[in-house]
């Protein structure tokens, strides 16, 4: 936290004035000591989760679970040397933010037992068997005053250092927190209850231990999900180097295929599947040469062939990558046609696998509405009425008609227009000088006209204009 001028080193002093009363006040009333100093063993404990065996970007802070339980086991000014400990972070930071912090530990947190108290919670040994249920709403409140007075004194300080709106802030800190705060506030509640009840300090190794694990697997997951992102990153960024006109197309595919999947009610986790799939389904691009993916005029036999085998590249590329799983019967057969017209193995129906499926209607539909280097874009609504003429021909029609209705209640943000080259006729060869709609390879080579689209071939013949 930089401080810009002397508002907000002045209102830092100010509440670590107000918090240095609080303490005095809660040393000289006296405290079981003993309590204390375990109680706040166990905050900077929470607060620093372990960090130092195993570094993590991840932050699921467990101390204001012990803060929440202090209050029921020694009351509101005794939790206050509880809180103290916030002055001492995992991190190193500028001592400025050690003083807020702390302060603002201490002084939320005697605002959140006195909520506590005024609303008849027990404390130390009027907390029995006999408190439940009632003692649930004083725990409500007491969380809810503790996030409220966090968020404030927060907002504050941030305005008077950069000039952001206190209410902006306030919903950003409030909405995101609340949740997390109710579930840590029960928790607290649970280790009082426990502690209380005469385990002592060991209710932290009942529950708290577990907690820290569940922290540390959960740390891990999201690590490994990082990892898996990078490498998909990594790979869609290589394929989109070689031609500024796909630029982003991967990542509208991937929200499209989405979009589609949430409309069907695909489970979540096959739905992150999908995604992957999606954002790699053109990685076998980076096998074809660049002069024949940003060629503005016809394709020889040679050339439509080596654009052919892109979702077989691209599959023998991430044929051991173990995480991709189902993702790749998607990269491999996003160009079939329910009619069995497409290709690299000319499955019908419901052969195709589900993926495959989904990702060509988003395919298709955003290399329509995108310029490429042989061709214009089509609007929105032309390149829906080409995906309704293609129900049950080349797109399986109810991931049309999801599509098509996710499309309705989201939209679709185009990309911004790039020029298109000029084209340069060549004498021979096939007319690839259209749009991505148009047919699979046999059809397309007849002419027929009821083939439509085939995305990311420059320019398929029999496409009408």
């Amino acid at each position: 936290m930089r401080l810009r001028s002397r508002a907000p080193e002045a209102y830092v002093a100010l509440l670590a004035l107000a918090a240095a009363l609080v303490l005095w006040q809660a040393a000289s009333r006296g405290a079981d000591w003993r309590t204390v100093g375990l109680l706040a063993a166990l905050h900077l404990l929470a607060e620093w989760q372990f960090s130092n065996l195993w570094p993590t970007r991840v932050v699921l802070t467990l101390g204001s679970i012990v803060i929440m339980a202090a209050l029921i086991i020694v009351g509101p000014l005794p939790s206050t040397l509880v809180a103290l400990t916030s002055i001492v972070p995992p991190v190193h930071i500028p001592l400025v933010k050690r003083i807020f912090n702390a302060s603002q530990a201490v002084l939320c947190t005697v605002a959140a037992g006195t909520a506590y108290v005024l609303l008849g919670g027990p404390v130390g040994p009027g907390f029995g068997p006999d408190a439940f249920p009632r003692v649930l709403l004083p725990v409500l409140a007491m969380q809810a005053v503790y996030v409220v007075c966090n968020a404030l004194l927060l907002s504050v300080v941030v305005r008077l250092s950069s000039g952001v709106p206190m209410w902006g802030l306030l919903r950003g800190v409030l909405l995101p927190s609340a949740a997390g705060y109710v579930a840590y506030g029960l928790f607290g509640l649970l280790l009082a209850a426990l502690w209380l009840g005469g385990l002592g300090g060991f209710s932290a190794v009942l529950l708290l231990l577990p907690l820290f694990i569940a922290r540390w697997v959960f740390a891990q997951y999201a690590a490994e999900k990082e990892a898996y992102e990078a490498t998909v990153r990594a790979l869609v960024q290589a394929v989109e180097t070689k031609d500024v006109y796909t630029r982003g197309h991967s990542e509208r595919v991937a929200q499209g295929s989405v979009m589609t999947a949430r409309g069907i009610g695909m489970r979540q986790d096959r739905i992150e599947s999908l995604r992957y799939a999606a954002l790699l389904h053109d990685l076998g691009k980076i096998s074809v040469p660049t002069r024949i993916l940003q060629k503005t005029s016809r394709l020889d036999d040679g050339e439509f062939a080596a654009v052919q085998l892109h979702p077989v590249r691209g599959v023998e590329m991430v044929r051991d990558i173990d995480f991709l799983d189902e993702a790749r019967r998607g990269i491999l057969h996003h160009h079939e046609r329910v009619d069995g017209l497409g290709y690299p193995m000319g499955l019908r129906g419901n052969d195709i696998p589900e993926f495959a499926r989904v990702i060509a209607v988003a395919d298709a539909f955003d290399a329509m509405t995108t310029v490429r280097s042989y061709r214009g874009a089509r609007s929105v609504d032309e390149a829906r009425r080409e995906l309704e003429r293609g129900r049950g021909t080349q797109f399986d029609p109810a991931f049309v008609e999801s599509f098509l209705v996710g499309l309705d209640r989201d939209g679709w943000e185009v990309p911004e227009p790039l020029a298109p080259a000029p084209r340069r006729p060549r004498r021979g060869g096939l007319d690839l000088s259209s749009a991505d709609a148009a047919t699979a390879e046999d059809g397309g080579r007849r002419g027929d006209p009821s083939s439509t689209y085939q995305p990311g071939l420059p320019g398929a013949p029999g496409e009408a204009q």
